[in-house]
């Protein structure tokens, strides 16, 4: 007859939890999903409005990216940053447009810049040098958004998260 197997203790199996980034991480995705949105918005209507006035790039590239300025603060405000303060939605909202003002200077001073000191004026050029000036706006308006904008509420700022320095409140 075999010989009986002894039991084995049976370890309690701990449920698996979901890796979830860190709260930067995380930031950064919902940032930067708003922010894709809104380059396609940009981009949409900058290519648009090219092909269908007779306005200059520059002009043109304005138009994008006012309008992608209205799609984002709806963005930011409702998803990126959905547990941010709101207690002050004007505060909230003049900072935002000072700040995206500032980026729409950065991103069509560069195209300005490649299209009449430079001379490149062809479709392609102006889309990549608005895609980097694009690129150095939005990393200003990350920082700035998340520095003076869209506020963590008073006390929320844990060890994962330190608080932003530099801002007034």
């Amino acid at each position: 007859m075999p010989r009986p197997v002894p039991e084995l203790p049976m370890h309690e199996a701990k449920p698996r939890q979901k890796a979830t980034p860190p709260p930067l991480m995380r930031e950064m995705l919902r940032f930067g999903t708003v922010g894709g949105l809104g380059v396609a918005v940009n981009f949409a209507v900058f290519n648009l409005c090219r092909a269908a006035t007779s306005e200059s790039v520059v002009r043109c590239s304005i138009a994008g990216t006012a309008a992608a300025i209205v799609f984002n603060y709806l963005g930011y405000r409702y998803f990126a940053y959905r547990e941010r303060d709101k207690r002050s939605p004007a505060r909230q909202f003049s900072l935002f447009v000072a700040f995206s003002l500032v980026g729409l200077l950065i991103e069509n001073g560069t195209l300005y810049a490649a299209t009449y000191w430079l001379g490149w004026n062809g479709v392609l050029q102006n889309n990549l040098v608005k895609a980097l000036g694009l690129a150095a706006a939005t990393a200003f308006r990350f920082w700035a958004y998340r520095t003076w904008v869209f506020l963590l509420p008073s006390g929320a700022y844990g060890r994962d998260s330190p608080a932003p320095q530099g801002r007034g409140s």
